[in-house]
């Protein structure tokens, strides 16, 4: 027993020495043995759980600034250089865009509408100015056509259409859902590219038919329909250039899901006060009601 006492204080001659240079009780010492992460770190911890439950519901698409955003709206008060430190140190990243492949790009003008959007994308009320465009999507099937409709007033996609043959049909399929979906009131423009499906003749008679007034980019400027090339940019990076679709059927469900169950209820968008475009149009319709 006496050499098991004079063992133990042998053992303890180096702690209470280091405790002695660094004027620290043993008592001390040991409870930080006991528990080595301070309240900071333990706190960390937790805020970490909570980013990456956020990140993972944006489908691994957020950077620190929306994640900050959705941390706030929650209830939790810390800034956002803590969470780009966290996500940092945990690798969590936002998808990052990629580059168009050099080339020629562009046919023979055909102008049926001047540009009378003349890249005013700041509108004030819903139902306005419509954007539209077309990208293609690839699968082991083939190519898959998407057809989109955009409300500048918010960015919300109100109409969109799928197929694999890109034709006048395409466009027209997209159109026509925004009317339906949006049944606007007033004459409102409808913005698109020199693309042949947007100067066909059916093109023009829904438009006339439907009292909406066309407008065109100008030939080769991509910058003239920058909110739908935008959208498009997103919908690649955050979701279709992450997989490979084995069908077509397989793309138009994920890219169904991306518009209807994430983009528009969801993801926040810095020119609608990083708002979900739906949340954005509610906010303006009850301040609207509220006058």
């Amino acid at each position: 027993m006496r050499y098991a006492f004079i063992q133990s204080q042998v053992d303890l001659y180096p702690v209470r020495r280091l405790c002695k240079m660094m004027t620290v009780h043993p008592s001390g010492y040991y409870a930080w043995c006991r528990n080595k992460l301070s309240d900071r770190a333990r706190e960390d911890q937790r805020l970490l759980g909570q980013i990456k439950h956020s990140w993972l519901e944006s489908g691994g698409v957020y950077g620190y600034r929306k994640i900050h955003l959705d941390l706030r709206e929650a209830g939790e008060a810390c800034g956002k250089h803590r969470v780009a430190r966290l996500m940092r140190c945990e690798g969590l990243r936002s998808q990052t865009g990629y580059r168009r492949r050099p080339g020629h790009y562009g046919g023979k003008p055909a102008i049926v509408s001047p540009n009378h959007l003349d890249r005013q994308f700041d509108v004030s009320a819903p139902n306005v100015a419509w954007v539209t465009d077309i990208t293609y999507i690839r699968t082991y099937e083939g190519w898959l056509y998407l057809s989109v409709v955009i409300d500048l007033f918010s960015r919300q996609v109100v109409g969109w259409s799928m197929k694999p043959r890109m034709t006048s049909d395409l466009a027209l399929d997209a159109l026509l859902a925004a009317v339906w979906r949006r049944k606007p009131q007033g004459c409102v423009m409808v913005h698109s590219d020199q693309g042949s499906q947007f100067s066909s003749g059916d093109w023009q008679s829904f438009l006339k038919a439907n009292h909406l007034v066309g407008s065109m980019s100008r030939r080769g400027n991509c910058h003239d329909n920058a909110v739908a090339e935008s959208f498009f940019q997103l919908l690649k990076r955050e979701r279709i250039k992450r997989q490979i679709y084995p069908t077509r059927e397989a793309a138009r469900q994920d890219v169904f899901n991306y518009i209807e169950m994430f983009y528009n209820p969801r993801r926040r968008h810095g020119t609608s006060g990083d708002m979900s475009p739906i949340e954005f149009e509610k906010r303006h319709y009850q301040s609207l009601a509220s006058v």
